[in-house]
């Protein structure tokens, strides 16, 4: 305890680290605070509170339940997220963007510049039908082809607002500020389904014995996925050695961390927007709720189950295949001088490490499957849907991904002050923290 009050001392004396982590505060409680602003024209009383299920449950999340309640931030950062991944699929595919990629700063500013206006065209889109689905006709309390017209301009405003939030947090606060800003949402989930779980095991089955038991097994599954979010298989790589003059460069030994989850959260979001598909074709077409498709409609199905775990699993292979380069990774290396031992280069290095990814990422897929499905597995002990989200999904991968990540910029500012690391045993290291010889960025 004397070491933790003595980290956080330390971590209030460093000037730059306060201010930072006090901006990063002040915005999250503004983005907040707006979150709560209902959209103009709206009566907040005849809105419908039900909870959200499938991908509108997944965005209502994201959003930190301003999508429910019809708020000026209901489409939160979902659009700047599709915006991003479109922008990363283009990179792969068209030799433009690719192109753009290699050019450093001013490259990335460009692919930052079209992601912003890819983002207000999805928005927009995006804000028609959510004011036509989502926005009851009893709810609106003005003229209704003026509603439509300004709720999309006030919408496409509000997401432009929670991402400039997001790059302010990252510019001058802590962590990274879009991820911190989904993960304040998803937080702010968390007391309210907490009080419903205790007050259902109070009042119902359970008791004191079986909250204890659902905060063990919480526990637990986070530190599951802390092991799933940090594995990596560590590729050693040695550098040839020169000696210009009497200095000698290169014959350093590094390695290349291979990560066993790779794709992050990526393949559980493409599975759930997939998922929602037979949901969707039963409200369009109500003669086929008497199929075996209306079973996708019950997320705790053994059909539902089977089938989101499959898709995770072809997803994780197809989004680690795209997004990490054996061939481009073994270019670099042998440029920079470098070689696996007892591995040619060139080839032969480009098809080992595609062979060491294959193997590493099938087990990470299947965890990764099983983290998913696991808030359906909790429903069926007997805990209440709303708590149950956080015994895995996108929720927990997020949560843990971002503080991991957010601790390690801090230890960061410590280590460079010459105090202590907020870990005792070792270094704290997210996912961008170990040091590598070469590889590519992970994705959130």
């Amino acid at each position: 305890m004397k070491k933790l009050f003595t980290t956080l001392s330390n971590i209030w004396k460093i000037e730059e680290l306060r201010e930072r982590i006090v901006f990063t505060l002040i915005i999250l409680l503004v983005y907040r605070f707006v979150s709560h602003v209902v959209l103009p024209g709206v009566d907040p009383t005849a809105l419908d509170t039900n909870e959200q299920s499938g991908l509108l449950g997944l965005i209502d999340m994201f959003a930190g339940g301003s999508f429910s309640r019809v708020s000026v931030l209901a489409l939160g950062v979902m659009p700047y997220i599709s915006a991003s991944i479109v922008v990363q699929l283009l990179g792969i595919a068209v030799p433009s963007f690719q192109k753009m990629q290699k050019e450093g700063e001013s490259g990335r500013n460009k692919l930052n510049q079209i992601t912003r206006y890819l983002t207000v065209a999805i928005t927009a889109v995006q804000a028609i039908g959510y004011i036509k689905t989502q926005v009851p006709v009893e709810a609106i309390m003005i003229d209704r082809t003026l509603f439509y017209v300004l709720s999309t301009f006030v919408l496409a405003a509000g997401t432009l607002f929670v991402m400039w939030l997001g790059e302010k947090i990252t510019d001058k606060g802590i962590g990274n500020g879009v991820s911190l800003i989904i993960m304040v949402g998803i937080i702010a989930r968390l007391p309210i389904a907490l009080q419903q779980e205790i007050s259902s095991r109070f009042v119902g089955e359970g008791g004191l014995i079986g909250l204890v038991l659902e905060i063990v097994a919480l526990f637990a599954v986070v530190m599951f996925t802390i092991l799933i979010v940090q594995g990596v298989r560590k590729v050693p790589v040695q550098y040839a050695k020169r000696i210009v003059g009497n200095r000698q460069f290169g014959g350093v030994r590094q390695y290349i961390p291979l990560k066993v989850n790779a794709a992050g959260v990526m393949p559980i979001i493409f599975a759930q927007a997939l998922m929602f598909i037979p949901m969707t074709l039963t409200s369009f077409f109500p003669s086929l709720q008497n199929t075996w498709l209306i079973q996708f409609s019950d997320y705790t199905s053994l059909t539902y189950c089977l089938t989101f775990a499959f898709l995770i699993i072809a997803f994780t292979f197809f989004y680690t295949a795209i997004t990490v380069n054996p061939t481009q990774m073994a270019d670099d290396m042998k440029k920079n001088g470098g070689f696996i031992p007892s591995v040619k280069p060139g080839l032969a290095t480009s098809s080992f490490i595609d062979d060491v990814i294959s193997k590493i990422t099938f087990p990470g897929s299947i965890f990764l499957a099983i983290i998913a499905i696991l808030p359906a597995i909790a429903v069926k002990f007997g805990i209440k849907s709303e708590f149950a989200h956080f015994y895995g999904g996108t929720s927990l991968l997020i949560l843990v991904g971002v503080v991991l990540d957010t601790l390690q910029q801090i230890e960061s500012y410590l280590l460079m002050r010459h105090y202590d690391g907020l870990m005792k045993t070792g270094r704290v290291t997210g996912r961008t923290g170990i040091p590598a010889a070469t590889g590519s960025n992970a994705v959130i």
